[in-house]
């Protein structure tokens, strides 16, 4: 393949019609430019140019690669000028992988605001509570609820925050059992469990006190609307991300039991393939979506 330098240099000569003008136009020596092109030359194996001290002149050959190498660079300013005004203002697409709970409760009022604000960006979300290989499927963002570290090493990981998860149950369940005041009360519950397979809760206190609890397996979802849901309609408690239940407790819709222990946490966290080379666009979703679901928690 040609030296695209050398063409550009060749295309610069004839612009100018030589080698001193072509020289003041690109800030280089006349010589630097008559050597190029004499490597150019002789790569090709014909003469480009006939110059002498007195004559210059472009040959036929001279003529059909000028003709060809001025559309090339024609075409490379362009491609210049459209990454430029990719980094001048976000636009393009930036697609967002999620989760069912995160979408409904945090996306769904975080992005038309954000899509508002950039006309020329262009947002789409996925919602799935499957494993999604973002670089794989072309993803820009992920945002994971996990309560294990991620093993996506290769990712750029941004933690959001630490979600506490609470025990909690409809009113109407607590006036039916009576109130619960101490974990070892557990097994007297009905249980709303993430699996079929779990059995134990592991709570811990403030003071670093942990305990076991056991309640009855009543019901198990392994998603999180369908166990907010089921402890809505009185069927027993469910372990949930204070987050996501803290309005519904403020409101009266649930009660929080054993309010000085917690189940554990759920950890948020946003994951971008890469940290070099993000277009504007990325860039801003990603710190906007931080800010606000951090501002969110801290709220909750």
């Amino acid at each position: 393949m040609l030296n695209l330098n050398d063409l550009l240099i060749f295309v610069r000569v004839v612009d100018h019609g030589g080698f001193a003008a072509a020289g003041r136009a690109l800030r280089l020596p006349k010589s630097t430019l008559s050597k190029r092109l004499a490597e150019l030359e002789r790569e090709i194996g014909v003469r480009l140019i006939q110059r002498t001290s007195r004559s210059f002149a472009v040959t036929e050959i001279g003529r059909d690669l000028y003709r060809h190498a001025a559309a090339m660079l024609i075409e490379a300013e362009a491609a210049e000028h459209v990454i430029k005004g990719r980094l001048a203002e976000p636009s393009g697409t930036v697609r967002i992988t999620a989760s069912l709970p995160i979408a409904q409760f945090r996306l769904s009022a975080l992005l038309p605001p954000l899509a508002a604000r950039y006309p020329k960006m262009r947002i789409t979300l996925d919602v799935s509570d499957r494993f999604v290989d973002i670089v794989q499927e072309g993803f820009d963002i992920a945002i994971r609820n996990h309560f294990a570290p991620l093993s996506d090493a290769d990712l750029v990981q941004r933690r959001i925050y630490d979600d506490p998860v609470w025990l909690v149950a409809s009113p109407d369940y607590i006036r039916e059992k009576g109130a619960f005041s101490r974990p070892g009360e557990a097994r007297e519950f009905d249980g709303l469990m993430a699996s079929p397979s779990e059995s134990v809760w592991t709570l811990r206190n403030d003071q670093g006190s942990v305990t076991k609890v056991t309640p009855f397996p009543r019901y198990a979802a392994n998603e999180t609307i369908s166990l907010l849901e089921a402890a809505k309609a009185g069927l027993g408690v469910a372990c949930l991300a204070s987050s996501f239940c803290a309005p519904l407790i403020e409101s009266g819709a649930l009660v929080r039991i054993f309010p000085e222990w917690t189940a554990g946490g759920v950890a948020t966290t946003l994951l971008v393939p890469h940290r070099r080379g993000q277009l504007p666009s990325v860039r801003i979703v990603a710190d906007y979506l931080i800010a606000k679901l951090s501002r969110r928690a801290h709220d909750a």
